[in-house]
């Protein structure tokens, strides 16, 4: 009978993970402990294929499609030290409607790019300031999200623009200062950082 009941609070116990699971996408370890779930019930649907493991504490039904947010917690979760930029930040910074294929992160020079099978990333490596300067903590469903700031992020895409498009960099320049959201100070101090300061000087100098 104990047997009995022990076999029934496990079924019910994997089927309310696979439903977190169904309704939210990504499901934290912490929170199927508040509902009473264990380790172990886990671990077995995850060795049952029923579950995949993203990260330590982070799980998803297999073959889950996740949304923008949800791939920056993967990877932040992941990779702790990337930090998000490029295409992926101005989308972090509400600057375009773009959606990347690829999240862009930057890591220091001489980092291995992370093997990760979803979602798709895209690496580049930053040297000493360019990448710890500029750098912002954004918290996310209680992931730290690192990702640069506006106008260390615009000075990049200018450094970046063969990747990304000169024309990218230009339409976010003008979109960040029209609406008050760089100043011309902040834009001259990165675009130094970035060794951009000549090829940002007439674009700086035609919105003022």
């Amino acid at each position: 009978m104990y047997h009995n009941l022990n076999m029934k609070t496990e079924v019910n116990n994997k089927q309310k993970v696979l439903q977190m699971a169904r309704k939210t996408g990504v499901v934290r370890m912490s929170d199927l402990t508040k509902e009473g779930i264990t380790r172990a019930t886990v671990s077995r649907l995850v060795s049952e294929n029923k579950l995949e493991k993203l990260a330590t504490g982070l799980y998803c039904l297999p073959e889950t499609e996740f949304s923008e947010k949800e791939s920056l917690i993967i990877i932040a979760s992941r990779v702790p030290q990337a930090v998000f930029c490029l295409l992926s930040a101005l989308q972090i910074h509400d600057l375009t409607t773009q959606l990347p294929r690829k999240v862009w992160i930057a890591m220091p020079k001489g980092s291995h790019t992370p093997k990760m099978d979803y979602p798709p990333v895209k690496m580049v490596q930053y040297s000493d300031e360019a990448f710890s300067e500029g750098i912002e903590i954004i918290e996310s469903d209680n992931i730290k999200l690192r990702v640069y700031n506006l106008a260390k992020t615009i000075a990049d895409c200018f450094k970046h623009r063969n990747k990304i498009g000169l024309d990218v960099a230009i339409e976010a320049l003008k979109e960040a200062y029209s609406k008050n959201k760089v100043t011309v100070d902040e834009l001259w101090h990165y675009s130094k950082i970035c060794r951009v300061a000549n090829v940002m000087r007439p674009y700086i100098e035609a919105i003022q």
